[in-house]
């Protein structure tokens, strides 16, 4: 397996298991799994911190269950 897709998929893993327990925390912590899995394929860096950390928030928001 390729170092990068492994990379990628240790980010994700990380970014799934951190939902966090306020907006604040879901917001920082999509952000950050979004920035650092950019970094891993070479994108940009600032548009992978607010797409991970939008995404992490409605994910949260709509899935609290699934959350804890």
């Amino acid at each position: 397996m390729h170092i990068k897709t492994i990379g990628i998929l240790v980010v994700a893993a990380f970014g799934l298991s951190a939902c966090g327990d306020t907006l604040g925390e879901q917001a920082l912590y999509g952000a950050g799994a979004g920035a650092a899995t950019a970094i891993v394929i070479d994108g940009d860096i600032a548009t992978g911190a607010v797409v991970g950390g939008v995404a992490n928030v409605a994910y949260c928001q709509s899935y609290p269950e699934r959350c804890r």
